[in-house]
């Protein structure tokens, strides 16, 4: 048994952040639990690997892991973290010492050098016409009016910010993927159902012929029957490509590359099944739940944390900068001829920078950094309303699924018994060919109706699980 559990909003390190992530935000069914190219573009089918297509049925749990190891979408928001992790350093590096060297080198013309007539001499230079320095310096920063913690706060705010965009991302591609996986798995359950339609048809026109051989009905029955098959086939035509097209888009949204090999009907094959969950929620629960947890907000919260650090670190213009250094530095001798020869000692030091004045600079800087503050205050509550919009809208539509279902519970038992009984009245001469054929359509229709609303109830409480922000556990058996 593997288990992956929610990660924390702190991880300490660049990959843990990155690898736990992904685990952090992958949701799970709970049972119980609340431009066409130019002809002469080349094709793509030269440079795409070959499609490793799962040698077994995929399950539901299978294809999330598959989404989150190669999906495009959680590939690039990855980059975002690693990117978010740089800026995060940036911040960090403001407090930390700084360590450089540096060195030149010089050659003068001697015309350039002045000298000193003495002592009868034609001139004595005080000078050489080639010289060198480097040095080594350590500079610490003390205090920067309150700049240098604001910066390892904000990096803090930073690193939480991404990963809650980074979660976010991931529960809506997952989210896509259960919704793909549920599309080809009721594409599937339309092929039985219209599959069974046709044979039924093909029943009743085969019936209807050995009747009409037999002189018991008239040649309109055959008609009839002939009419109706001939109806039923456009429908499994459609329900077949539909299974295609659901196919090809679940297989895009976890990133594998379809080779162009003119094959329509690619080999994926699916194990799961359309079926209810014991799942409720209530609605104020479910609204609570996503106020608390949904990733977008928290993201939110932590930019607006971001937002009054940059009030602070404005305001730290107004004060004045201390730092303090020392170092070691090697020069080359000034009156020796000798360039190799050099002296050598220690420097130690400190510097204050004070901008006394600096033209309403600090001013326009705190203004805007306020205004910036009350904007990610405005957005947070605006995206908390739209959040609970989005809840009350996807409860509404659970609700309403939940009852299509439970009002199809038993429709298609009935529909096959009355199918039973058109038959035997007709077969007694008491019914009639239409009784028949109503009844094969009510059934059908009970059937396609019942795979559609199955659907809609898994992808609603899909809807409902991602509105919430519900962050499940990853159980797989291995």
């Amino acid at each position: 048994m593997r288990h992956i559990s929610s990660s924390s909003a702190r991880i300490p390190a660049a990959l843990a952040f990155g690898t736990l992530l992904a685990a952090a935000a992958l949701p799970s069914r709970m049972s119980g639990a609340p431009a066409p190219a130019a002809a002469s573009a080349p094709t793509m089918s030269a440079s795409k690997p070959a499609v490793a297509w799962p040698s077994t049925p995929l399950s539901l749990q299978d294809a999330l892991e598959k989404a989150l190891q190669q999906s495009p979408a959680i590939l690039k928001g990855k980059q975002d973290i690693e990117e978010s992790l740089g800026v995060a350093v940036q911040l960090r590096a403001a407090a930390l010492p700084r360590l450089t060297a540096g060195g030149a080198v010089n050659s003068l013309d001697g015309g350039r050098i002045e000298s000193v007539p003495f002592a009868g001499t034609p001139g004595l230079k005080f000078q050489s016409d080639k010289n060198w320095n480097t040095t080594i310096q350590v500079t610490q920063p003390i205090y920067a009016g309150g700049k240098i913690a604001s910066s390892l706060r904000s990096m803090k705010w930073t690193r939480e910010a991404a990963l809650a965009n980074y979660q976010a991302l991931v529960e809506e591609t997952l989210l896509n993927v259960r919704i793909a996986y549920d599309d080809v798995l009721l594409a599937a359950e339309l092929i039985k159902t219209q599959e069974a339609s046709v044979h039924l048809l093909e029943q009743e026109l085969t019936d209807a012929r050995r009747r009409y051989e037999a002189g018991t009905v008239p040649r309109f029955n055959v008609l009839r029957a002939e009419v109706e098959l001939a109806n039923a086939k456009p429908r499994l035509i459609r329900a077949r490509n539909s299974h295609r097209i659901a196919k090809n888009t679940l297989a895009t949204q976890l990133g594998w590359n379809i080779p162009n090999d003119g094959v329509e009907d690619i080999p994926l094959q699916l194990s799961g099944k359309l079926e209810t969950r014991a799942a409720d929620v209530s609605l104020i629960q479910a609204i609570g739940r996503a106020l608390a947890n949904r990733p977008e907000l928290t993201a939110l919260r932590a930019q607006e944390s971001l937002r009054n650090e940059d009030i602070v670190q404005a305001k730290a213009g107004r004060l004045p900068v201390v730092s303090v250094g020392g170092g070691w530095g090697w020069q080359s001798r000034t009156f020796v001829e000798d360039f190799s020869s050099y002296v050598d000692g220690w420097t130690v030091g400190a510097r204050v920078d004070w901008a006394i004045w600096d033209g309403g600079l600090t001013r326009g800087n705190i203004d805007a950094a306020k205004a910036r503050r009350q904007k990610a205050r405005i957005e947070t509550d605006d995206i908390s309303r739209k959040i609970e919009l989005e809840v009350r809208t996807a409860h509404s539509s659970f609700r309403e699924a939940r009852e299509v279902l439970e009002s199809q519970a038993k429709v298609i038992e009935q529909a096959e018994e009355a199918l039973r009984l058109a038959n035997a009245r007709a077969e007694a001469g008491s019914g009639t060919q239409l009784e028949v054929l109503s009844a094969q359509t009510a059934l059908t229709e009970s059937r396609s109706t019942y795979a559609q609303g199955s659907r809609d109830d898994a992808v609603a409480w899909a809807r409902l699980e991602r509105a919430m922000g519900a962050a499940t556990q990853l159980r797989a058996d291995k």
